[in-house]
Parts: C-alpha cells; sequence; structure tokens
C-alpha cells in the first residue's frame, strides 16, 4: 500500500508486473467475471432499470476521470500524456453521445461505433495493457486501468443485450467515418506535442504493432495497423452476427 498513491515517475523501477504473468491474467480474469455477473443482473432487470444503469455508466466514466486528473493533479503529475485523447478515451464521448443526444440515430450510430470500436479496442487494453511495467498491482492507477476497461467492455455489451443496437456489416462506413475525423487531428497533435494518442506515433512493445514496426519501420507501420484495425472490425461484425443469429433462434 506504500505506492497506492503514487504516479509511476514517483514508483521505483521494478515494481510493476510482467505482462501474462500472474498478477496481469488474475487482474483480467477478475475484469471479465465481474463484467460477466453485472451482465447477468442486468438481464434480471426491467426496462426502466436498464435504462438507468446505461444511462449512469458513460455518467461515472466521466467522475472516474475526473478523479483520476485531480489525483494526477495534487500528485503534481499531471501532463499532456493524461488528457482524454486516447482510443480507450473515446468510450466518454462516445457513450455519452449514445445515451444523451435526443434522436434514435443517435443510439444507433454511436452504439454501433461504441460495440465495433470501443469495445474491442478496451479488450486489447486488457490483453496488452501497457501500465503493468510501472505500477504495482495495489495501486490507484492501476486498478483505475482495469475498472475503466471493464466498463468499455460492459457497457457495449449491455446496449447488445437491450436490443438497442443491432449492428451489421452494412454500417461500418459509421466506423469509418469516426475514425476519418478523429485521427488525423491526433495524429498532428501527436506529432507536435511528441506524445502517442491512437499509437500512431510509435507501437507499443510487446503488442503487435510493434511486431509490425520491426519489419515495416515508422511510420510504415501504420499501413499495418490500418490493416490490421479494419481487420478486428470485420471480424467483431462476424462475431456479432453470429450472436445475433443465435439470440433470434432462442427468442423465437
Amino acid at each position: 500500500m506504500e505506492y497506492f498513491w503514487k504516479q509511476q515517475n514517483d514508483i521505483p523501477q521494478g515494481m510493476g508486473y510482467p505482462l501474462f504473468g500472474k498478477e496481469h491474467i488474475l487482474s483480467t480474469a477478475i475484469t471479465l467475471l465481474i463484467v460477466v455477473l453485472i451482465i447477468f443482473i442486468f438481464r434480471k432487470r426491467n426496462d426502466i432499470t436498464r435504462s438507468r444503469i446505461l444511462k449512469l455508466i458513460p455518467v461515472f466514466l466521466v467522475l472516474l476521470e475526473t478523479f483520476k486528473d485531480l489525483f494526477l493533479v495534487s500528485a503534481g503529475r499531471f501532463g499532456r500524456w493524461y488528457l482524454p485523447l486516447h482510443v480507450c478515451s473515446m468510450g466518454i464521448y462516445v457513450f455519452l453521445l449514445s445515451e444523451f443526444l435526443p434522436w434514435k440515430k443517435a443510439k444507433q450510430v454511436f452504439g454501433e461505433i461504441a460495440l465495433v470500436l470501443i469495445m474491442p479496442g478496451a479488450l486489447a487494453a486488457l490483453i496488452f495493457p501497457d501500465w503493468t511495467v510501472y505500477y504495482p498491482v495495489l495501486n490507484f492507477i492501476n486498478l483505475y486501468a482495469y475498472v475503466w476497461h471493464g466498463l468499455l467492455v460492459l457497457y457495449p455489451l449491455l446496449l447488445l443485450i437491450k436490443r438497442e443496437v443491432h449492428p451489421s456489416v452494412k454500417h461500418i462506413h459509421y466506423i469509418l467515418l469516426f475514425l476519418c475525423v478523429v485521427v488525423p487531428p491526433i495524429y498532428l497533435f501527436d506529432k507536435k506535442y511528441n506524445v502517442n494518442f491512437f499509437f500512431v506515433n510509435w507501437p507499443e512493445r510487446d503488442t503487435p504493432l510493434a511486431w509490425f514496426a520491426s519489419f515495416m519501420g515508422n511510420p510504415g507501420y501504420l499501413l499495418g495497423y490500418g490493416i490490421l484495425a479494419l481487420l478486428v472490425i470485420l471480424i467483431v461484425y462476424l462475431i456479432l452476427y453470429i450472436f445475433t443469429k443465435i439470440q433470434k433462434r432462442r427468442l423465437a
């Protein structure tokens, strides 16, 4: 607990834990188990309660992000790296737009972006976390990261279960247009301030992007990044298509 309220610059090197080590595997397993338990509870609630839960999640994400930033400011460690511009940080904006825009079409568009883009990104972050090398298990930022990414997985799944989104590969333009709007300004921001939001400035080590960079170089790895992202999007659509078919058969 000595390092619970410490940022990585105030923690001695070697206090983190390895990728796919027992701490990482157990932490991810517990996170996903809690997601499953909440889904089970959600399925038993009435429609009004379900809608309230869905609205509560993006609000809680905003509060959680604010608390994290206040902690970093109090520790004198807040910087541009902590701006909510990461891939998974987009969940704040996407979920809020999905829940609080008054148009039904907004729920369909941003709900599908949440399901097809944000959720797989959050799962990838849980599988390939970049914070474990810096933080011990009993640290606020470490625990915050698992809670944060768990919620990013949870919300889109709850939308799917409530049948508020109807994903189809015919809607892939929702995802591509979103990326075309968001990625270019973030790339320019990364270059100007030497940060790495969306991992478009350099690849994170021990990830598939690092493998692309090993033979494609930088920025050549971005081509592989784009192809991989498109493949993942198509695979997610395939999985969702199969899930939807199974769900329809059960309801028939």
